[in-house]
């Protein structure tokens, strides 16, 4: 029973866009921080982007600000990545991960991969061409 379903990725020149989109099954995302990150080959999972579902707080790695967007869609429970100007170095394979965060801490915490116990993605294929 899947219960983070992470789609979106594919392949893209550099410079172009896609969406990335996290659904979640058999819970709902109140009250939790809600992330993306990203692996590549022979690289730790780096953290992406967050949103804190409950205040909109939304949170971005240096070098994604300016490019990409994060946003939550209450109606579809749904977590959206939106990523502009991708760069040959975008390329990944991107996860979603949920975890209920005290607020006090998620600035601090969201973009570290060992915070979310609970729930990730399968992962989703982003591949920027030069």
């Amino acid at each position: 029973d899947v219960q983070l379903q992470a789609s979106g990725g594919g392949l893209v020149q550099a410079g172009g866009s896609l969406r990335l989109s996290c659904a979640a099954s058999r819970f709902t995302f109140d009250s939790y921080t809600v992330a993306w990150f990203r692996q590549a080959p022979g690289k730790g999972r780096e953290g992406v982007s967050g949103i804190s579902w409950s205040d909109g707080g939304t949170y971005y790695t240096d070098s994604v600000k300016g490019r990409f967007t994060i946003s939550r869609d209450y109606a579809g429970n749904t977590v959206n990545l939106i990523m502009n100007n991708l760069k040959p170095e975008d390329t990944a394979v991107y996860y979603c991960a949920a975890e209920r965060i005290p607020s006090i801490f998620v600035a601090s915490t969201w973009s570290d991969p060992r915070v979310y116990t609970h729930y990730w993605g399968q992962g989703t294929q982003v591949t920027v061409s030069s």
